[in-house]
């Protein structure tokens, strides 16, 4: 094979084999990239309908929020998918031109160090994309994230944010979250512990505790609000001043507060007029004179009813009875 021949070969692999080459790369990373986003819509939009949705709509699930986890999960994989793919085609079209494996081997060894560098970045990332996966909270959630409670206002892949009864913004990075406890997912429950007098009939107190309960749960304002009957567990404690009595409503989410402060009216209410008292801490206070008299000083005075007291006031004067008897 002669010089020319050798250079028209690699005129030609440079004008049509590359070109082809990477023509044909790009074509296939489109190709698979859109089948698998095929693939991830179409688990998408059955995750959205759900498997029970009459369910979990009787359990206070909010369809909106289960869409809208469902089609963050979905934009995720496919953003990790198209730069999986994308890095891959781009590899291949490199290696076409130069040697990779130096790059390859300077790649490994830059990942390495940012993975010691960014350990916590890289924590927070996975931390935040289980967290979205496993649906543990969502935007409008009430959550206690340890050293932070209050309403979830936006959930990142590294950082949570919430708003707490005072107005104060925290921002918790997903790493850094430990556990985490939803008050608002499914349904809730409200416990009320009311605390009657010891003279009180228990019997009767529990019957009108449960009348109160069932009445506000066959109102029409909360039909929807109490998705069980409610119950009254019965004593919770003997306290120093009280019996503590139990009442548990099941609520649906969010609803747990706005419940127990409608219970307490009603109650106290009830209680008046049935006349059940409702103890309160009591208090006795000793109160000592400081400009106390010579009186005072010497004690209190003796008790008519010991008999010792007459002869200790007689014998307060000093003087011998003999004395006074020959006198």
């Amino acid at each position: 094979m002669t010089w020319d021949d050798l250079t028209w070969a690699a005129a030609g692999r440079f004008v049509v084999g590359w070109p082809l080459t990477v023509l044909l790369l790009v074509v296939l990373g489109l190709l698979a990239r859109w089948l698998l986003h095929r693939m991830i819509d179409r688990l998408v939009r059955r995750t959205e309908d759900g498997v029970l949705p009459d369910r979990l709509a009787h359990l206070g699930s909010d369809p909106s929020r289960r869409q809208q986890r469902t089609r963050t999960m979905g934009s995720l994989l496919k953003s990790i998918i198209t730069g999986v793919v994308f890095s891959v085609v781009g590899m291949m079209i490199l290696s076409e031109f130069v040697d990779i494996g130096p790059i390859l081997a300077s790649a490994g060894i830059l990942g390495v160090a940012l993975g010691f560098g960014a350990q916590s970045l890289v924590k927070d990332f996975l931390s935040g994309i289980f967290m979205i996966f496993e649906d543990q909270y969502g935007v409008g959630d009430v959550i206690d994230a340890g050293e932070a409670t209050g309403t979830v206002e936006a959930v990142g892949l590294r950082v949570t944010r919430l708003r707490d009864i005072d107005g104060t913004v925290w921002y918790v990075r997903n790493g850094e979250i430990i556990r985490v406890g939803n008050k608002s997912q499914n349904w809730a429950r409200t416990v009320l512990d009311v605390g009657v007098a010891y003279g009180e009939d228990i019997t009767r107190v529990r019957r009108i505790l449960e009348e109160v309960a069932h009445s506000l749960w066959e109102d029409e304002e909360f039909r929807g609000v109490i998705i069980e009957e409610p119950e009254v567990w019965g004593v919770e404690d003997l306290a120093a001043d009280a019996v503590t009595v139990r009442v548990t409503l099941k609520t649906a989410p969010l609803e747990q507060w706005r419940v127990a402060r409608v219970m307490r009216e009603r109650i106290k209410a009830r209680f008046d007029i049935e006349g059940i008292e409702i103890p309160f801490p009591q208090r006795v206070v000793w109160q000592r004179s400081d400009a106390a008299g010579p009186d005072d000083a010497a004690g209190p005075p003796p008790d008519d009813d010991d008999p010792g007291a007459d002869d200790q006031a007689s014998g307060s004067t000093g003087a011998d009875p003999k004395q006074e008897q020959q006198a």
